[in-house]
Order: C-alpha cells, then structure tokens, then sequence
C-alpha cells in the first residue's frame, strides 16, 4: 500500500514501509523519469535522521541507478528544505527526501520534489501510484550502492554551505550581529542544528542547544514544535535569560517559537508577524496564500496594506503554486510551515527563524509588542484545535455524514456561508469560522475554530464535537 497525502508517502515502519515498498516507489519513478524522457539531468536524495532513513535513501538510489539514472546522494542528514534547495540548484526533474517530518517515531515516509523544488502536485503522486499497480516487484532493476559510487552513477554530494550562504545573503546579518542575541535551540533530536547554528553564530549570536542527539525515538515525543511537545525549552528561555526559544520539527520545514516571557507563540502568529515586518518594516509589497486552517488575521493585514489574502486547501504544494500565481510575498499554515518570495517553494524552518532573529534585530521591539501592535491595528483572534482518534468504520460514518449528507450542527452564530474545499469550514458573519477534516499524514479527525476569544472557539468546537458524536 503506497498512498500519498498531503506531505508525502508516509506509513508505519514494519507494516507499508518496507524495502520492498521503497524498491517499488524507486523503481516506479525511474520509469515515469524514462517516459517523460527527463533524466538527463539526474535525481537528488536526501534524507533525515529517523530509523531506516540512511538505509531507504540507499535503497532508492540502487534502483534509479539500475535503471541508468544519474543520483546525486547527499552526504550527511539533510534537512528536507535542503533537499528541496538542491533539486531546484542542480535543475533535476525530481527529487527525494526520506522523512515522515513531524509524525511519530514509529512511521517513516519519502517526500517527492518536481522540478524548481517544490512538493510533487496531486496529479504527479496519482501518477507515480499509477505505475506502482503496474509494476512486477520481479522485473525492479537496481546497482549495489557501493558500485554505483565506484562507476559514478551515484555521487556523493554535499550543498550544506550553498543552502546556508543562500539564506546568510537573503537575511540582515548586519542589524542581527548588532543585537548580541542570546538563543536557545530545539532541534528535537532532527537535523536542523547544523543549518541553525551556523546562521546564527555567523550572525554573532549566543547560541545554546537541547535535544540534539541521534534518538530515533525522538525522546518519547512527537518531534513537531507545540506548547506541549517545547516545555523544556519553555523553562529555560525563562530560567537562563534567553532572548528567544526556537523549536523545529524532525525534518526542520516547521518552526516553534518560545518568547523571551516563556510563552509558546503561536504558528498563525508567526506568520502574521513576519508578513507585517515584511510589508510594514521592509516595504515589500505582496499577497499571502494560508490553507483553510490558518488565521484570518493574515487576511485582515492584507486588506490593510492593500493587498489580497489568498486561501488554499492543506499541503504546502497549494500554498507554493498560488504563491508564484500570484507573485505573492509569503505563504504560511498553521501547523509551523512558512516560505516567502525568492526563497525555496517549499516550507522552510532554519530560514523561517533566520527571518524571525532579523524581525527582532531591526524593530528592537520583542514579539509580544509586535504582537500587540498587530492586534490594535487588525483587531485579535483566538484559534482552538482538537484531533481525535478513529476507526475505519468510524471514518465511513463521519464522512457520511459530513460530506455526503451534508449535515451541519446548529451554531449560536449566524452563518454566511460553508465551503467543501478541504473537509468542510463554517464561515460566521461574525468573521470568525470552523472547519472539520481528515488528516492527509496520519488518522486523525481535526477540528479548528476560530473566534475573537477563547470562550467563543471553545464553544464552537464543543458543538461540533457533541454533533459528531466523537471522543
């Protein structure tokens, strides 16, 4: 069973990810390479440090080598924004990473990136599924990884210092050596350490790090930046005097950020920051693109600086391709990812914080007066979120009910109008609004709600919940 989402082909280790399902993915793309007639210029591959990474990156370059494609193997573990970096410097059609990013410890999964780096399209991972139910494992072609090496046909490479100066010579390195900034680092036993480290200590910064160990397991949490999952660094911001507290998920293409008070800031506030720096600050001119569950405070900036906020369904591949549509200044999603114009098309985590050490530098203001600045001018909003568990034949009933049944609950809010574009998202007269989905990475049910406090998300997202009858 190999079947993208909306990050990618990811499974359970053991169970669909397999060699021989990484063999078959492999040998599935070669062969739509082949009939595209677009391998002159090779394939890159990465990968991250989840368990059998290293191995299933080999795996994949074996058999694109069998099957006469040039692999550009990249050294060391890589972030997956480096490797998306890559296959847009070296022009290749296509590229890899070995990751499942933020999932549990016990999956594994490989992103694949078309040409210009960005996330494969819906039509090109169909397509790869395509050849996969037509392949015969028996007739897979492959090259021992060590032979490959010794005839060239895979070659071992290493960009870390192109991808780094790229984002030294995109970032005020300048205004940020002038702030002597204390830092504290949570690469969440992922790979982002390297990259983090060298942009900031470049930039003159005092850096320190936790959680930066090889750990599989991830030390028992799920690697994705929440106020849950960054307590440590939480506590040490606070307890050793730090400036800022920055957390990336196991593939470093999220971000979590802790302020110099300790609190968890959110992902819709990150990105409504860097969006206000940029136009207000920087005065670049631009639109934005968010999925149906982020902020619509992204929306309301946007308005106030002329520009045009842009909605798109979850996966970082829509938020890129109506980016460039668009020739819009950033693109973000609630759940930690973000790029800006010129930079890659894909989510990137160490330039997201990079840029977010240069909003700090050159305001002087800390992220809660920006914050407050934001929320006197474009009003404030308070997002809840809940997963929930479920069955197969729990999955049937919900999507039954919701999508072919089209049943609702009655809201204490008037409606103005519900959209289908990705799960289905309640729009309030209010401005505010409530979308209910299904996971594209993991089996999860999620409800998000937004409203202009607490109380009021609280309730909406209760109503929902007693409607879908879930625990």
């Amino acid at each position: 069973m190999i079947k993208f989402g909306t990050g990618g082909w990811r499974a359970i280790i053991g169970e669909d990810f397999t060699k021989q399902n990484v063999r078959l993915l492999a040998q599935a793309v070669a062969q739509m390479m082949a009939e595209q007639q677009c391998t002159e210029n090779g394939f890159v591959i990465g990968y991250d440090r989840r368990f059998l990474s290293d191995k299933a990156a080999k795996w994949m370059s074996e058999v694109l080598a069998g099957n006469g494609i040039q692999v550009y193997f990249i050294e060391k573990v890589a972030p997956t924004p480096l490797v998306m970096f890559t296959v847009n410097r070296r022009d290749t059609c296509y590229g890899a990473a070995v990751t499942a990013s933020h999932n549990p410890a016990d999956y594994n999964g490989i992103k694949v990136f078309t040409r210009g780096g960005r996330d494969a399209s819906e039509e090109v991972t169909a397509n790869i599924e395509h050849y996969i139910d037509k392949i015969d494992v028996s007739t897979i072609k492959d090259m021992d990884f060590c032979t490959g090496i010794e005839n060239g046909s895979i070659k071992v490479i290493d960009p870390f210092n192109e991808y780094i100066d790229t984002i030294i010579n995109m970032i005020d390195m300048e205004a940020i050596k002038g702030r002597n900034l204390k830092i504290l680092l949570d690469p969440m036993f992922g790979v982002s350490k390297t990259s983090l480290q060298t942009i900031l200590i470049t930039a003159r910064c005092e850096v320190d790090i936790i959680n930066d160990r090889h750990d599989t397991l991830f030390g028992g949490r799920l690697p994705s930046p929440s106020s849950h999952t960054l307590q440590r660094l939480r506590e040490m911001v606070v307890e050793k005097g730090y400036d800022l507290g920055i957390g990336t998920d196991g593939d470093a293409d999220r971000l979590g950020i802790i302020d110099e008070k300790g609190n968890f800031i959110h992902p819709n506030s990150i990105l409504a920051l860097l969006y206000y720096y940029l136009l207000k600050y920087k005065k670049w001119t631009g639109g934005v693109v968010r999925n149906v569950a982020t902020t619509h405070l992204l929306d309301r900036i946007a308005k106030g600086f002329g520009e045009t906020c842009y909605e798109v369904p979850v996966g970082f591949k829509h938020i890129s391709s109506n980016m460039e549509k668009y020739d819009c200044l950033i693109g973000g999603e609630s759940s930690g990812g973000l790029t800006i114009r010129g930079h890659i098309s894909g989510k990137d985590g160490i330039f997201a914080a990079s840029l977010l050490i240069e909003l700090l530098s050159v305001t002087g203001k800390s992220l809660s007066q920006l914050l407050e600045e934001i929320h006197g001018s474009f009003g404030c909003s308070y997002m809840t979120e809940k997963d929930f568990k479920f069955s197969y034949a729990e999955k049937d009933r919900l999507m039954k009910l919701l999508f072919d049944q089209k049943k609702l609950p009655e809201f204490n809010y008037e409606v103005e109008r519900v959209s289908y574009m990705d799960g289905v998202k309640v729009y309030f007269k209010n401005g505010g609004w409530i979308i209910t989905r299904f996971s594209g990475t993991e089996p999860l049910l999620r409800i998000f709600c937004e409203m202009e406090n607490e109380e009021m998300a609280v309730e909406a997202s209760n109503i929902m919940k007693e409607f879908l009858n879930i625990l």
